[in-house]
């Protein structure tokens, strides 16, 4: 092989890294509007899910629990306010677990809804199932604790996953509802900053 082959299949390559970043970056330019809008759609749709009572749900302001950034919000019914949603993570078994969770008036949690994780398929991936997340209905924030016995007061472990139980239950919804109980019932400044 001589020097100009070497600076022929030298240039060939470089056209084709450069033709290909260019598709990429056309690509990428067009669907991420696309992309955006949608993640927009699924978030309103997940909130109104949540609290499907209400006119109106609007964002509060933004927090941040395990270095992660999350918003909390408002929902209205005319012009009462009938509840609030906080957005929480918890520290699962292998991943950070995305919560939503919603509260009535008195911050009593009414539902929750788990937006991501990466929980162990077959055990932790439970926390998903309505069975666990039907069990927060009414709850306060004193009878957000996981028991692995048969509780109606409390909440039940996922047999073989305690540890996801317990980051949404005591990590992510009690502390976003202990969040929302300090900002938004005692006033407290909105840009807050919680670390576990």
């Amino acid at each position: 092989m001589t020097g100009k082959d070497i600076i022929k299949i030298t240039l060939n390559l470089v056209i084709v890294y450069v033709v290909g970043g260019l598709i990429l970056a056309f690509v990428y330019a067009k669907t991420s509007p696309i992309m955006f809008k949608n993640a927009v759609i699924a978030k309103e749709k997940a909130l109104k899910a949540l609290v499907p009572d209400a006119d109106k749900i609007e964002k509060m302001g933004d927090w941040t629990i395990h270095e992660k950034h999350a918003e909390y919000f408002i929902a209205k019914k005319g012009s009462e306010t009938i509840g609030y949603v906080v957005q929480s993570f918890g520290k699962g078994y292998s991943s950070y677990i995305n919560t939503l969770v919603a509260v009535d008036k008195d911050f009593k949690v009414q539902k929750i809804n788990i937006l991501s994780h990466a929980e162990t398929p077959g055990l932790g991936d439970e926390i998903e199932y309505d069975y666990f997340k039907n069990q927060f209905k009414d709850k306060d924030i004193e009878h957000l604790k996981v028991l692995k016995t048969e509780t109606t007061e409390y909440i039940q472990a996922i047999s073989g996953a305690t540890i996801s139980s317990r980051a949404v239950t005591e990590d992510a919804v009690k502390n976003g509802v202990a969040f929302l109980i300090k900002t938004v019932k005692e006033g407290s400044n909105t840009d807050v900053k919680q670390q576990h």
